[in-house]
């Protein structure tokens, strides 16, 4: 029987590499998505599938987020694999920063997780298997100058996975954390090509990441061949961060 993945931003950058990935593999594939249609047609019709579903949901909205999981259960059944991939993120002097944008930035980074997680809970521990995995950042790790309430948003996504993982692990629910580097998608948009040039070069592979080598890393981890990895902080950013 096949599985069903739900991707959160799910329509472009790593979440749509993650969902395309899935969809290979024979699983029934979910998608959320804020704001952007355009992008969410497109998805739709370059997949053209029954497999895909693709749904216009504000996963910092606990009851946007229960009426998705009651969708996805109606079409395909309980979520066996939720991927936490939705986040924005913002460069500006901390002095700069506004309450509403560190609430926002928290809103939609960590209190997303709140959300798809007390929605996917009571399924996965009955079912006693699934898989949990949480996208930070190399900034969660090492933290960004210009970057504080993003930093801190990705660090405390690091905490909430690895105390999950030790809450879910008796019920068999492997819990883990993928913290990319820089990665060729929308969010890096705004660096100019000096900026990028200069990333290539800091990172020990001289070059930037792909939303498919994030999204292989992602199938892996939701694997029966990851079974005994839960708790962990992956990293794919080519050594920028060691």
């Amino acid at each position: 029987m096949s599985l069903t993945v739900l991707v959160t931003g799910g329509t472009r950058g790593i979440g749509k590499a993650c969902a395309q990935e899935f969809l290979k593999k024979g699983c029934r594939v979910v998608v959320t998505y804020k704001s952007n249609d355009e992008a969410a047609k497109a998805f739709e019709k370059e997949c053209a599938t029954d497999a895909l579903l693709v749904i216009k949901c504000d996963v910092s909205n606990l009851e946007a987020v229960k009426k998705c999981f009651e969708e996805t259960e109606r079409k395909f059944g309980g979520v066996d694999i939720l991927i936490n991939n939705a986040a924005i993120a913002s460069q500006k002097l901390f002095c700069d920063v506004t309450r509403e944008e560190w609430d926002e930035m928290f809103d939609v980074n960590v209190g997303s997780l709140y959300n798809t997680v007390k929605c996917v809970y009571d399924h996965m521990v009955r079912k006693k298997w699934g898989r949990i995995i949480n996208l930070s950042s190399i900034w969660g790790i090492a933290g960004a100058s210009c970057e504080v309430s993003y930093s801190a948003s990705k660090a405390a996504v690091i905490g909430f996975t690895k105390a999950l993982a030790k809450e879910l692990g008796p019920s068999g629910i492997c819990v883990n954390c993928v913290a990319p580097g820089v990665i060729n998608t929308d969010m890096n948009s705004h660096l100019t090509s000096d900026d990028m040039n200069a990333l290539c070069e800091e990172t020990p592979l001289c070059r930037i990441g792909s939303a498919d080598e994030v999204a292989k890393l992602i199938c892996y981890l939701a694997s029966d061949d990851a079974s005994f990895i839960t708790g962990q902080v992956i990293s794919p950013n080519g050594g920028i961060v060691i």
